[in-house]
């Protein structure tokens, strides 16, 4: 009887070391999304920050200004549920003012252009990886937290199902081509 309250309790314990770990898993999955997350939200500030201030210099036709700086702004300003439709559109505004590589070596040409271009290419090419990050970390806890014993014994606890984060962040040929 000793023998078997014994086992009882060892395999208690067990479980209960088993469950720690997993939600001390999921807990960290939890910590690397916000990590992500704002990596990705600084990435995307980053990107609307330059094409708004590329916008305004004047190196830019009065068009491609006012559709670039319109679309950055939409972007910076974003409510949260709006944000990623903002971000696509900023995306899509890009590629339309440097559809061409005319464009882009109009900018490099203008004083303080190869500064603004080199800027811009690096903060277009940085948001795919921090938005890819971002939605990894989702997989992994959206995994996780689909499993039977997560949901019985409530591990996630009050968090948040994590969401991803989908955009159109595919960046204008002319800029990554040009830095290729």
């Amino acid at each position: 009887m000793t023998t078997t309250l014994i086992w009882i309790a060892v395999a208690l314990v067990a479980i209960g070391l088993y469950l720690s770990w997993t939600a001390g898993r999921l807990d960290r999955l939890h910590a690397r999304i916000d990590a992500a997350r704002a990596a990705l939200d600084a990435q995307l500030l980053r990107r609307a920050s330059v094409a708004q201030e590329l916008a305004t210099s004047g190196v830019l036709d009065p068009a491609a200004s006012i559709v670039l700086y319109e679309a950055a702004h939409a972007a910076r300003q974003a409510e949260e549920e709006q944000r990623e439709v903002l971000e696509s559109e900023l995306s899509q505004a890009l590629r339309a003012v440097f559809a061409e590589s005319a464009q882009v070596e109009a900018v490099r040409e203008a004083p303080g252009g190869e500064e603004a271009a080199r800027e811009l290419t690096e903060a277009v090419r940085k948001v795919p990886m921090a938005r890819r990050f971002h939605n990894d970390a989702v997989r992994a806890a959206r995994a996780l937290r689909r499993h039977r014993k997560v949901r019985w014994f409530r591990l996630a606890g009050h968090a948040p199902f994590p969401m991803a984060f989908e955009m159109d962040d595919e960046p204008p040929a002319a800029l990554v081509d040009r830095a290729a």
